[in-house]
């Protein structure tokens, strides 16, 4: 079990994960921790996005064509929710907790209705085939490009939050919003592009996530707890302390469910607990 290939396939398995794990977490620590919005709903967000990309894929047997399908579809969702609902509650912690939660019960029902309750999977078609050897095994190109993914949208992020304008506009909005509104600035409507691109986030690590695991209607909730755990580690409002979390996250889940699978899903809290009671902005974070 403690062979050098082995360790090194289950390494790079966590890799894999902790790619989804960040597309995911990006998005959520985008609207949790820069717009103080407790969205419950996100991992809602990427079950429809997994189940357009599933459908997608299955029609065009295209990756992009699905990826593209998916994050629009769910950037529209997140829009009507955000205009229709949140924006109605902004500020208040409570009602946008038990509002989002209450959304993300829709959207699971809906899906139930709407594709039955069995398991689903990317299409193969959509999926490079093959992959590359380690030992007597190969690790998939599939999962190669979802950690390829995750590094350029991660880049991406971080010199949008840190090298341009709306970057700018975003944190200032947060520390000022009444400044910010004075010089002009619809801060309403930018914190809104941050919800939807946020929640379009969601949706392509549903996309590349069900080509790796089974996606069900209520499978939002589990994938929520884990980028929830992420960016507590990592630090509410950091795209570097949601990778970092991310990877740290990931690679404990796969070698925890490998040795010790009794305890898998308290060796993934135990970090959060611990960094909680000893840094508790996180790795990365910093105090509002």
């Amino acid at each position: 079990m403690f062979d050098p290939v082995f360790i090194a396939q289950q390494a790079l398995n966590g890799l894999s994960e902790a790619a989804v794990f960040f597309l995911l977490a990006s998005g959520l620590t985008l609207v949790f921790g820069l717009m103080r919005i407790v969205n419950m709903a996100h991992g809602a967000f990427y079950i429809v996005g997994a189940y357009v990309g599933v459908v997608i894929s299955a029609l065009t047997g295209n990756l992009l064509v699905a990826l593209i399908a998916a994050a629009a579809t769910v950037a529209v969702l997140a829009l009507i929710v955000e205009l229709g609902l949140l924006r109605w509650v902004r500020g208040q912690e409570l009602p946008e907790v038990l509002l989002t939660i209450g959304v993300a019960f829709v959207i699971s029902d809906v899906c139930l209705w709407i594709f039955g309750g069995n398991p689903e999977n990317l299409s193969s078609t959509a999926m490079p085939s093959g992959g590359f050897p380690i030992g007597s095994a190969s690790f998939p190109w599939f999962k190669v490009l979802v950690m390829g993914v995750a590094v350029v949208i991660g880049v991406a992020l971080a010199i949008v939050q840190n090298k341009t304008r709306i970057g700018a506009i975003v944190r200032a909005g947060v520390d000022d919003r009444e400044i910010i509104s004075a010089m002009g600035i619809n801060i309403r409507w930018v914190f809104t592009g941050m919800f939807v691109v946020g929640a379009a986030l969601a949706a392509v690590g549903g996309v590349l996530g069900s080509g790796t695991e089974s996606i069900l209607p209520t499978g939002g909730n589990e994938v929520l707890l884990k980028a929830l755990v992420v960016i507590i580690v990592g630090g509410l409002g950091s795209v570097s302390g949601a990778a970092v979390g991310a990877v740290l996250i990931g690679l404990i889940d796969v070698f925890a469910k490998v040795w010790i699978p009794e305890l898998s899903y308290f060796t993934i809290f135990l970090p959060m607990a611990l960094v909680l009671v000893i840094r508790p902005t996180g790795l990365f974070g910093k105090k509002a």
